[in-house]
């Protein structure tokens, strides 16, 4: 894919009518440059987890976790305890040696190709926030997880499991409503053409809508998304004002007498038009809403909890093999936390890698499907010029090697999915 980027240096033939010569050349440099940043920090995953193994540092890790709760008043016998203080301590080593690879790729990546818009003091304290709000949902859920494995006998497994069903689904519905908001401000769409059109297209297919919110992505980056959730007859789409023409900051000049951080955030925008036209957007809702219409999300739910019972099942299967915990550097204890991250993060790996390549297939099945739900909403001719608007803001490289691209990419390159659309589009 590397030589992809660096030897198409001209816009294909089949491009040229999408595509101009100057996009092209900004979408090349920058992929090139993400794939060299993704290069070493792979690397240099691959070599710290290597000696992580190597050294001990898991075992170390655990016995200083030990010694912590020791000195709280926590004996050996409370493992439950000594397993938070070592994911605390874990998940901070990971964010701390994280850190410097994503202030390059936040502040010289998408600084240099246009996209960042954050300043220095939102970025960290964004971090921190993070920090704390995976630490509250992270530790409380881990205990109760330890917990139950110990007290559920012959059948833990299946608890654990049902356990984890209920977390998943507790976050998928407060998520959008007491998560991200801590992160991005969340405005309900105005009333006005664009929210009366998106009610009417979702009234049209059934679809339970309650509300339409815009989040101030731009805050953040000028990359564009739009997204629904909810449950039952309580479901609420959400879009960036990035991706519409009409609200998104960057298409405006900075207002007078706002705070600092905002004039500071607005003066890195960039003088060009971002974002889609009402009738885009709502032909790219309707690939959205195919994907809840066709009953995609509720069969992702299903693969992933079916896979999750199954990891669980083979984590009760192999919990008691001591061979396991020894070649780890755990001779005289099993701590079940350590039995979960060796056989979930380890042991599986092979196993995570073709479930992903499996569900990268089905990914892409479901685009092509979602985006003929659209055509038959009559959006083709829209939801075509919306891609393209979508590619151009976002510089996605339009050529792509086919094995690269069979392994990565969850959805189909533009090229094909152009191709399905333009026949409904000519017409």
């Amino acid at each position: 894919q590397r030589r992809v980027y660096r030897t198409t240096t001209h816009v294909p033939q089949e491009l040229g009518q999408i595509m101009d010569s100057e996009t092209f050349e900004k979408s090349r440099l920058y992929q090139l440059d993400k794939s060299t940043f993704s290069f070493w920090s792979g690397l240099y995953s691959e070599v710290e987890g290597t000696m992580i193994l190597l050294c001990g540092g898991i075992p170390f890790l655990w016995n200083l976790s030990g010694q912590i709760s020791g000195r709280a008043g926590f004996g050996p016998e409370y493992e439950i305890v000594q397993s938070l203080v070592f994911l605390l301590l874990a998940t901070l080593f990971s964010a701390v040696t994280g850190l410097p690879w994503s202030l390059y790729n936040t502040f010289v990546i998408e600084e240099k190709h246009g996209f960042n818009q954050q300043t220095l003091g939102f970025f960290f304290k964004d971090a921190i926030k993070k920090f704390i709000v995976t630490q509250c949902i992270l530790l409380p859920v881990t205990s109760l997880l330890l917990y139950i494995i110990k007290i559920g006998g012959d059948y833990f497994f299946i608890y654990a499991w049902l356990f984890t069903l209920v977390v998943s689904l507790v976050l998928v519905t407060i998520y959008a409503d007491y998560i991200a908001p801590l992160f991005d401000k969340f405005i309900p769409l105005p009333e006005g053409e664009l929210k009366q059109q998106i009610e009417t297209m979702a009234k049209s297919i059934d679809f339970p809508l309650t509300k339409v919110y815009v989040v101030e992505g731009s805050k953040r980056s000028s990359h564009s998304n739009a997204y629904f959730y909810g449950f039952f007859k309580n479901k609420r789409i959400v879009l960036f004002d990035t991706l519409l023409e009409d609200y998104s900051a960057l298409n405006k000049e900075p207002a007078e007498g706002e705070d600092g951080e905002n004039e500071e955030t607005k003066s890195k925008t960039k003088n060009k038009k971002q974002g889609c036209k009402n009738e885009e957007v709502l032909a790219v809702l309707g690939h959205e809403l195919g994907h809840w219409k066709l009953g995609h999300t509720v069969k992702n739910i299903i693969i992933s909890q079916m896979n999750s019972f199954l990891c669980f099942f083979l984590f009760a299967v192999l919990i008691g093999q001591k061979e396991l915990f020894a070649a780890f550097g755990f001779y005289d204890t099993q701590p079940t936390l350590i039995g979960l991250m060796i056989i979930f993060q380890f042991i599986f790996s092979p196993y995570n890698e073709v479930l992903s390549f499996c569900l990268t297939v089905l990914s892409r099945r479901f685009e092509f499907q979602a985006d003929a739900f659209a055509k038959e909403l009559g959006k083709a001719k829209d939801l075509y010029s919306a891609l393209i608007k979508l590619n151009k803001d976002n510089l996605g490289f339009p050529v792509s090697d086919w094995i690269f691209s069979m392994w990565h990419y969850s959805h189909p390159p533009l090229l094909e999915r152009l191709q399905a659309l333009k026949d409904a589009k000519q017409e």
